[in-house]
């Protein structure tokens, strides 16, 4: 049985939605982490935007013109990462951390929902 059978674009998605929710989580650890350091703008990612870029770039790969060249980000990438003018603000980054655990925790919910669907359906197929 092909990988093609058994992951399907939900799963794709739902993948792809961790590795952003965990790039927010570094931003937003970021923020915390410089919130009294002088002159820091704190980050943000538009959520939506970055999936969207995900889900475009196709199988994840991206076109390397010399061994050595390190991976990068597919393009529209730092489009969607926001640097703010007003300095960090606990209360708000707080709640951002809040709201990125929650779509995290969700979509990690959904990836176990899945693949329990996917061992109920091998567990009918032996008996």
């Amino acid at each position: 049985m092909t990988r093609e059978l058994l992951i399907d674009k939900t799963h794709d998605l739902l993948s792809r939605s961790l590795d952003v929710a965990a790039r927010c989580h570094n931003l937003i650890s970021g923020n915390l982490a410089n919130l009294d350091t002088v002159g820091y703008r704190p980050k943000d990612l538009d959520f939506q935007k970055v999936l969207e870029l995900e889900m475009k770039k196709g199988d994840g790969s991206l076109t390397r013109t010399h061994a050595k060249h390190l991976m990068g980000r597919p393009a529209g990438a730092l489009e969607a990462e926001r640097v703010e003018d007003a300095p960090v603000n606990l209360d708000r980054e707080m709640t951002r951390l809040v709201e990125n655990n929650i779509r995290y925790r969700s979509t990690v919910e959904m990836m176990m929902r899945k693949v329990s669907t996917l061992r109920d359906a091998i567990g009918e197929g032996v008996k």
